[in-house]
């Protein structure tokens, strides 16, 4: 489904990835995790066309999109929560929701996606002729996420969902993105909660200064004392 081939972004002249790898398989649910300032949301933004690959190459569903313009990503069938949600707070929780069917493929079957996202997030019913900035956090990733599946994409990108959410709230999260995988939808999940990101996972990749330096099975990286140190915070004894 997404191969992504040895991209480099830059910031300008600073170089922000170097020489980054990995794929997504219909049907997967893998996540990229690594600390602040690994490049992380530098990648996924790519993967979205919001940043230029200045070398390397992206591949979706067998179509190279890297010379693709950027408000054609959505078309091809990649949708992205960005982080911090980006929602429009003036405007009412339906109106965030159906812009995310604004392409024509999806329009066509906005009713049919506002009742899948309103199965998905049964709170925002009663929320619809709010505004978005009038909810709580997590109602508004709950929108976030709701806006995006309304494009109906084969490929759901989520960058740092569980940012500045409550504990509760953030395994209610995580337990509606494996409703979301298991219905169907590949998800690519950017996220510093390494643990959780991990369970929810089949595979995992590790950032770090803009460079992919592990990769595999996240139950087996999970194990890894040096992955255990550096972000659970535990130390291994042999």
């Amino acid at each position: 489904m997404l191969e992504v081939r040895n991209i480099s972004v830059n910031y300008g002249a600073a170089p922000a990835l170097w020489d980054v790898t990995l794929e997504v398989q219909p049907g997967e649910l893998v996540c990229v995790v690594g600390p602040n300032g690994a490049g992380k949301t530098t990648l996924i933004n790519a993967i979205a066309g919001m940043h230029r690959v200045r070398t390397g190459s992206l591949r979706f569903n067998g179509r190279d999109i890297t010379e693709l313009a950027s408000h054609r990503f959505c078309e091809a069938g990649i949708a992205i929560v960005p982080e911090g949600r980006r929602l429009f707070t003036q405007m009412t929780v339906l109106d965030n929701l159906e812009l995310g069917s604004f392409i024509a493929s999806a329009k066509a079957h906005r009713k049919a996606s506002l009742e899948h996202v309103l199965s998905l997030f049964p709170v925002l019913k009663v929320k619809l002729d709010s505004p978005a900035g009038s909810l709580s956090g997590g109602q508004q990733q709950m929108v976030a996420i709701g806006r995006a599946l309304m494009a109906r994409p084969g490929l759901l990108l989520l960058d740092e969902p569980s940012l500045g959410l409550a504990p509760l709230i953030v395994m209610d999260m995580f337990r509606i993105i494996r409703q979301i995988n298991a219905q169907g939808t590949s998800v690519l999940l950017v996220e510093q909660n390494v643990a959780m990101a991990m369970e929810l996972a089949k595979r995992a990749y590790v950032m770090e200064e803009g460079r992919i330096v592990a990769q595999g099975e996240a139950s087996e990286l999970l194990t890894r004392p040096e992955i255990q140190k550096a972000y659970l915070g535990l130390e291994t004894h042999e």
